[in-house]
């Protein structure tokens, strides 16, 4: 709850109302200093005032509440990506982190290693593309060769597991929805 300032919210919505501080204040029966100090964080409103400001803002109270989105934190450069080693796996997250409904990563499998002993299942659907090389894919009990450009759906809980028995390398971008690696 670290990013929320209701009153940057109260001054936003103000203004896409094209309402001043002092028809504003004037329309939820309060000072025009008190509408101030609230929109420059400087006071906190009650909760009746704010259900009467989301009234006048014809906007629903909770909307106060929500917190703010730090669209730079959405953003990951190429060079600042976190990586996750694992024996000789190498997972670059593309997403900013695990939060949310959705990761997505790039997994490198250097020749002659696979992603474990044996097949795993996990709580989460997944969907590969192969970017690089040639990969051997275990579903169940069937094996899959992919090469790049090829794709694969794994739904949630099908035991799988990526094998690399080629002599390039390969590379595979994948997401998984709920994040689970």
């Amino acid at each position: 709850m670290e990013n929320i300032d209701i009153g940057k919210k109260v001054e936003k919505f103000r203004k896409a109302q094209g309402l001043s501080s002092r028809e504003l204040a004037k329309l939820a029966e309060i000072t025009p200093s008190m509408l101030s100090q609230i929109e420059r964080g400087l006071a906190n409103p009650s909760i009746q005032t704010l259900k009467v400001l989301a009234k006048v803002l014809n906007v629903p109270t909770f909307s106060f509440l929500l917190e703010e989105i730090v669209t730079e934190d959405l953003i990951v450069r190429s060079n600042k990506r976190k990586q996750i080693i694992i024996d000789n796996l190498t997972y670059e997250l593309l997403s900013p982190d695990f939060t949310g409904n959705l990761a997505t990563a790039i997994m490198k499998v250097p020749s002659n290693t696979s992603s474990s002993e044996n097949p795993l299942e996990h709580r989460g659907e997944e969907v590969a593309y192969i970017l690089e090389g040639k990969i051997k894919l275990y579903l169940d009990e069937d094996e899959y060769v992919l090469e790049a450009g090829d794709s694969v759906k794994i739904p949630a809980n099908l035991k799988h597991k990526w094998e690399n028995i080629f002599v390039e390398n390969a590379v595979v971008l994948f997401s998984v929805t709920p994040p689970a690696f």
